[in-house]
């Protein structure tokens, strides 16, 4: 869960402000007292933009202020919030710990969920889907399939229910008494419905079942992760024509160019050249920070 909450923040570490707020303007403010001294936010900054922490910290804010200057407007507070309710309910109790052991506190989280959701609404705005894209997305796309399955630990043990089926003992039978997968054994073996979009099923596995037809089952052995499966098609759902589901298409695009690294730092970047970024103090501007985004130069202005 831990791991999980942290790939929430596409920009992890954009709500730290220590080194922004220094950053501003120049300040004698203490920060801390000791005996015999003080640290000063001065000091404190000039301590931390040396440091990666700190840099990485600033990259990040730069481009949530960005973003949230270019499409703040986008994104209600109402939808953070729907958001930020939806992780707090999958995790229940166990929420307020989590959060602070991925290093997060509430604020934090939100303003990472916020910056996700602009840089969504960034890919909408600067990237949009051609009919060839859509054209061979749609073909290369699975319907709702269901389908039954048998999972057994040896390749032998497949074999042997795979010669069974042959013979004419029913899927239902060999599945209650062979298969290792308790959730559908008791059920003949039978899945919820899927298609090629589903994340939770092995590519192997997804592989095997668009070779069938229904009523069809895999004649040799399945290895997946789970062991070797009988895989047998029951049932799948007419594809429908491409005009008429442009915008499920459209959708899935979108998912999966916002699942892509590549993709979404070409996004930060055209925000970033937007927002005209002119990185002020020398020592920072000569460590080319936005460099991942803007090339050699540190600043999206020449100014």
């Amino acid at each position: 869960m831990k791991n999980h909450l942290k790939k929430i923040a596409v920009l992890a570490g954009a709500a730290a402000i220590g080194l922004s707020t220094a950053a501003c303007s120049s300040s004698s403010a203490t920060v801390v007292n000791y005996k015999g001294g003080k640290i000063t936010q001065d000091e404190y900054y000039e301590a931390m933009k040396d440091t990666s922490a700190g840099q990485s910290t600033l990259v990040s804010l730069i481009i949530y202020r960005t973003l949230k200057a270019q499409y703040g407007d986008k994104v209600s507070s109402k939808k953070i919030n729907a958001e930020y309710n939806k992780y707090k309910k999958q995790y229940g109790s166990s929420f307020s710990t989590v959060l602070s052991s991925s290093g997060l506190t509430t604020k934090s989280f939100k303003q990472n969920l916020a910056t996700n959701l602009y840089l969504v609404a960034a890919l909408k705005d600067l990237e949009k889907p051609t009919t060839t894209q859509e054209k061979n997305w749609w073909k290369s796309y699975h319907t709702k399939t269901t389908v039954q399955h048998i999972v057994v630990a040896k390749k032998s043990t497949a074999e042997t229910v795979i010669k069974k089926l042959k013979s004419g003992t029913s899927f239902a039978t060999l599945a209650k008494k062979y298969s290792t997968e308790t959730a559908t054994k008791k059920k003949a073996g039978k899945m919820a419905a899927f298609d090629s979009t589903d994340t939770s099923l092995s590519s192997t596995f997804k592989s095997a079942v668009w070779k069938l037809k229904e009523g069809e089952y895999t004649t040799t052995p399945v290895k997946t992760l789970s062991g070797y499966e009988v895989i047998k098609v029951l049932k799948t759902t007419e594809k429908g024509s491409y005009t008429k589901n442009k915008s499920f298409i459209d959708k899935q695009l979108y998912a999966k160019w916002a699942a892509d690294s590549n993709t979404m730092t070409k996004i930060i970047s055209k925000v970033l050249k937007k927002a005209n970024v002119n990185i002020k103090d020398k020592d920072l501007k000569s460590k080319n920070l936005l460099a991942n985004y803007l090339g050699t130069s540190s600043s999206s202005s020449s100014n």
